[in-house]
């Protein structure tokens, strides 16, 4: 299965990921099917993909070796299961809704969301052929009306559509969802395919910390890098991290089958289970 990692910080950061270190870290193996990070600058979101493995690309050298100034980032990488290898499939998917930048990443399998026409959405259309885009696409579906409504949705409002679409999708397979409109990072956690070969939960896990200016020139691990506070008045940086299995040795809480949180600039605003 695919590899999953977010970052939540509370100041603008320079980032430093290692996709190769990363997608050692994952227990299932195989990830040379491509990959993809995003790194939100306010509305907006530059995102670099590549069909290439991660081992095996400039691009991955070059996201390794230069540090990209962002408060939220979500990264992909890919081990195929539906779907060619192709840059269409490759995640983080983007689409602009209500003036900004939306961005989804998923973690699983959902054949009947690809195949059923219960799931098509009216506004949106997958530019590839995954499950996985055609899951966000429907979800975009599902948030339109109260985004094209309001400048922007109330909190709440985001919050109970994307518990709903999680508590729709959770019957028809693994799915570890990763979603962001560029304000709030949504994390949906439920089983992977564990080292004993069977899917089962965790699918994700997550880890708050915090640390000041002085120490921020250490590694978060091998995979991951937070170099120094841009911009900001305090010395203190909070980070939420979310990924498929634990990038270090610090407690990190492993997600429920089911349960869904809410991250904003590097804190935890909302949980909930089904």
């Amino acid at each position: 299965m695919c590899e999953l990692l977010a970052m939540s910080t509370l100041h603008p950061t320079n980032i430093t990921l290692s996709l190769h270190a990363l997608a050692e870290h994952s227990n299932s193996g195989g990830h040379a099917d491509g990959w993809g990070v995003a790194y939100y600058s306010h509305t907006d979101a530059c995102r670099i993909r590549d069909t290439n493995a991660a081992y095996d690309s400039p691009w991955s050298r070059f996201v390794a070796e230069h540090g990209l100034i962002s408060n939220l980032v979500i990264a992909h990488i890919r081990k195929a299961t539906l779907g060619e290898v192709m840059l269409e499939n490759t995640q983080p998917f983007q689409r602009e809704l209500g003036g900004r930048i939306h961005l989804f990443a998923h973690n699983g399998d959902l054949p009947v969301v690809r195949e059923s026409a219960d799931f098509r959405s009216k506004n949106y259309w997958p530019v590839g052929n995954t499950d996985s885009e055609q899951a966000f696409c429907y979800l975009l579906e599902r948030l339109r009306k109260s985004w094209l409504c309001e400048d922007p949705p109330d909190f709440e409002t985001r919050w109970q559509v994307f518990q709903s679409f999680c508590a729709e999708m959770r019957p028809f397979g693994p799915a570890n969802f990763l979603y962001s409109d560029s304000e709030f990072l949504f994390v949906h956690g439920n089983k992977r395919t564990q080292v004993d070969g069977l899917r089962s939960p965790p699918g994700l896990h997550w880890l708050c910390r915090e640390c000041t200016r002085e120490s921020e020139g250490s590694q978060v691990s091998d995979a991951f890098s937070v170099a120094e506070v841009v911009s900001g008045d305090s010395d203190l940086q909070t980070v939420v991290l979310v990924a498929s299995v634990p990038l270090t040795d610090e407690p990190w809480q492993a997600m429920a089958e089911g349960e869904m949180l809410a991250a904003h600039r590097g804190s935890i605003v909302a949980r909930a289970s089904p």
